[in-house]
């Protein structure tokens, strides 16, 4: 690890994910903000940063600043990001700088959206349509899910991996999820459900597909440690090597492994030493090919490890304890950052019912776009 200043993850917060009708994204958003600043013990006053990501539902170009309206803070250092799917960890990467560099001591990162109940179903296709190629990709209809449908075919047909094996992480995520009181997603599913769920884009089913969800999440990232334990970011990394899916030169190199071995370097560990994952999973296949790209699966080999119980909450390595994304539920970039917020809650012992033995090294990954953007943090717990 580099001899600058240390950094922690000092509190965290979020809303539960669901239906909030009536509410606004910066309502949403400053509720989880006051939970963060309740965890990490701070006052408002003594928050000097912030960094908030987009949402579809509020597009204000100022919106960084319109939070610290609403929610009465001063920071001398404020910025909005957008980086799709990959914002949050991102968010918390670029807070790591600013206090890492003494610009910054207490940097509140906060996103949040009211997407199911403050968006149309038409409005949320357009904007999701958005993410392709004006000219080759969004004139033949596609949106999000058929993008990652092309891919899982490209990826299956290349590996071997089948519609089941995806579907054993649609399972593992919903049982995850029905320990948590806050997801959104918590009927019980069994492989069947899975399978025989209507298909949105082949070879992807609707339970292979995360739902939409209003919700909110906030960490404080700070030079100064939990009072009950050490959370300290270790490493960090990221990669972007396309946008557009007709622009990816290889399904099996999307720019995951890239990131994943900067922050990895950075943090002087590698795979073996983690024991806790934190992956971004927007669909099942999302999943398999980030496991499998970076190292913790071989390919093909991610869903045998989910039979053995190697990714449940018993196993050698825990995986979205919290149900991700596919479960717990999306709303934008909060979503995201729901892996960081349950890997600190299982770091300090604050999981609840579903609190596993502390991990000591935990490895965070999130992408953007169409596996277009990458994100790797490692979190690391100190006596």
């Amino acid at each position: 690890m580099s001899s600058m200043r240390k950094v922690h993850i000092k509190g965290v917060g979020n809303t539960a994910f669901g239906k909030h009708q009536g509410r606004s994204a910066l309502d949403l958003m400053a509720e989880a903000a006051q939970k963060a600043l309740d965890t990490a013990q701070l006052e408002r006053r003594e928050i000097d940063g912030l960094l908030c990501g987009y949402a579809t539902t509020l597009p204000h170009l100022m919106l960084s600043t319109l939070f610290c309206e609403r929610f009465a803070l001063q920071p001398s250092y404020a910025h909005s990001l957008q980086l799709g799917g990959a914002s949050g960890a991102a968010m918390l990467m670029l807070a790591r700088e600013l206090v890492r560099s003494g610009r910054c001591r207490n940097v509140l990162v906060v996103a949040g959206e009211n997407r199911l109940t403050g968006q149309s179903r038409d409005s949320s296709i357009q904007t999701l349509a958005q993410v392709g190629d004006a000219d080759y990709e969004v004139p033949n209809g596609a949106s999000v899910p058929a993008y990652y449908g092309l891919l899982a075919s490209q990826y299956m047909h290349q590996t071997g991996v089948t519609v089941s094996d995806l579907a054993e992480f649609a399972v593992l995520m919903r049982r995850n999820a029905v320990q948590h009181p806050d997801a959104h997603l918590r009927t019980p599913i069994t492989l069947a459900d899975v399978l025989a769920s209507k298909p949105i884009a082949e070879p992807l089913k609707l339970l292979d597909c995360c739902p939409i969800s209003d919700g909110a999440m906030a960490l404080v990232v700070s030079a100064d440690a939990d009072s009950d334990a050490a959370i300290v970011m270790t490493g960090a990394g990221q990669a972007h090597r396309h946008q557009h899916l007709t622009a990816m030169a290889d399904v099996l190199q999307c720019g995951a492994a890239q990131a994943a071995a900067q922050a990895f370097a950075e943090a002087g560990l590698v795979v073996a030493d983690v024991d806790y994952l934190g992956v971004y999973d927007s669909f099942t296949i999302t999943l398999v090919m980030l496991l499998e790209e970076i190292g913790f699966a071989s390919r093909a080999g991610a869903a045998q490890r989910a039979r053995n119980g190697d990714f449940g909450p018993t196993g050698v390595l825990p995986l979205n304890t919290h149900g991700g994304l596919l479960s717990f539920g999306h709303c934008g970039v909060a979503g995201g950052m729901g892996h960081a917020v349950e890997a600190w809650r299982q770091m300090t012992g604050r999981a609840g019912a579903r609190q596993i033995p502390l991990p000591t090294h935990a490895f965070i990954h999130a992408d953007g776009g169409v596996m277009s953007s990458h994100v790797s943090l490692l979190l690391s717990r100190e006596a």
